[in-house]
């Protein structure tokens, strides 16, 4: 298997070439030059999410010098619960909870498998690879959770200054040693756009190897495909129906990941899109017109973004807007209704909502009735709403608990640096 970038560059590049340049030399995205096929069948008496998922991956890293590796990533990087929970709702509705790992939300799993995927290319090496994440609020607290104390590797984390929940700007600058937060004063969007530019900067990459764990990775996106596979299967082994998933979206890499795991052939039919009021994706789907614009903040502040990187690899995936809305729809939901729906949903199923499932549970509920009947849902959980104790907790007059790992992070003292929203800036800090 090979990859090329959604521009037309950097083709025939080695997958462990890809993890390790994050972002191709054109700026353009890596994609496989093909899609491997498999159907339910090719999983039989697979259940656990490791098994699956090197089932799933075997085609992706063939021939790479890490193929051999495959299982030994997957099992170190797979080691928490990923349950499929049935709602107690009129029609088939389950939730995928995918905040069991160690900081608390779904960015765990493709951070795990990056880090333990790098750890393994990088043994020895003479300067240590730079690890550059731009985060609204769970990517960078992931990723400095599984990269941290690993030789080989540093991590800076951007973030935009007063744009994240207080648990996960103690999550985002709790750490030492090879991990360093800055605080971008600007957007998830200016902390994006720094991170590409920085791939693009001959001083920067002749002082540093760099690589980003940002969902532009590939590392990032496969190990995600393998979560919605094992709940599809489970979903297809239960019914004889395909899954359909209501996925909060923000960047597009969760989105995109399923639809990769669909294109493979796993047993998917539609899938919801869930935005916040930066409803880039739903107007696209209205419209036809790709108009990004700048980011605005809401309670689903992980959800916080105005110019979606993934886009560009799902047009490169699916160009003919047309065939995309065959199988894909997209909504915004505003603050108010978020907000709305976790007190309705609690009082419903006894659920506790985040911020961002809670786009995904009001998104589901403005399905027309045939549509929520037609099928088995899946709505994805995707952040534990402890880590948003100041929206959830008034609105539901509760104490959310705090998963024993989280309130481990939030007592270790905070350290960040604060820098403008320039690429100057950024390099300043770098060196």
């Amino acid at each position: 298997m090979r990859y090329h970038s959604t521009r037309g560059g950097d083709a025939d590049v080695r997958l462990a070439d890809a993890l390790r340049r994050g972002l191709a030399d054109d700026g353009g995205l890596y994609v496989p030059d093909r899609f491997p096929a498999a159907d339910a069948a090719d999983f039989a008496g697979l259940t656990g999410l490791p098994a699956i998922a090197e089932r799933l991956l075997t085609p992706f890293f063939a021939g790479d010098v890490l193929a051999g590796e495959l299982g030994a990533i997957t099992g170190e990087a797979f080691d928490f619960p990923v349950p499929l929970k049935p709602l107690a709702a009129p029609d088939d509705l389950s939730v995928l909870e995918l905040f069991h790992g160690p900081t608390a939300a779904f960015k765990d799993f493709g951070a795990r498998f990056l880090a333990a995927a790098l750890s393994r290319l990088h043994p020895g090496a003479e300067r240590p690879l730079t690890i550059l994440v731009a985060t609204s609020g769970d990517t960078g607290g992931a990723v400095a959770g599984a990269f941290h104390g690993r030789p080989g590797t540093q991590v800076i984390v951007l973030f935009p200054k007063g744009r994240v929940s207080p648990r996960q700007e103690a999550q985002l600058t709790c750490w030492d040693g090879n991990v360093r937060a800055l605080s971008v004063e600007g957007s998830f969007d200016d902390c994006q756009r720094l991170v590409k530019a920085a791939f693009t900067d001959p001083a920067l990459n002749a002082r540093f190897e760099l690589s980003s764990a940002n969902s532009i990775n590939l590392g990032r996106l496969l190990p995600q495909a393998s979560y919605y596979a094992q709940a599809s299967l489970s979903v297809y082994r239960r019914t004889g129906q395909p899954a359909n998933f209501v996925i909060p979206s923000g960047n597009l890499g969760n989105a995109l990941a399923c639809i990769w795991a669909r294109r493979v052939g796993l047993p998917i039919g539609r899938l919801l899109l869930a935005h916040n009021r930066n409803r880039t994706v739903p107007d696209y789907f209205e419209r036809g017109e790709w108009s990004p614009r700048a980011s605005v903040a809401t309670i689903a502040s992980a959800m916080d973004v105005g110019n979606p990187s993934n886009m560009e690899r799902l047009r490169d995936l699916v160009p003919d807007l047309a065939e995309l809305r065959s199988f894909v729809a997209a909504d915004w939901v505003d603050d108010a209704v978020i907000a709305a729906r976790i007190v309705s949903d609690y009082r419903t199923y006894g659920e506790v909502w985040c911020p961002h499932t809670a786009v995904g549970a009001e998104a589901y509920q403005r399905l027309p009735e045939r549509e929520r009947a037609a099928g088995p849902w899946v709505l994805v959980g995707t952040a534990h709403p402890a880590k948003f104790p100041e929206t959830v907790e008034p609105l539901l007059d509760l104490t959310v608990p705090v998963p024993p790992a989280l309130a481990a992070l939030l007592e270790l003292p905070r350290r960040s640096t604060v820098i403008a929203p320039t690429e100057a800036a950024l390099a300043r800090a770098l060196l």
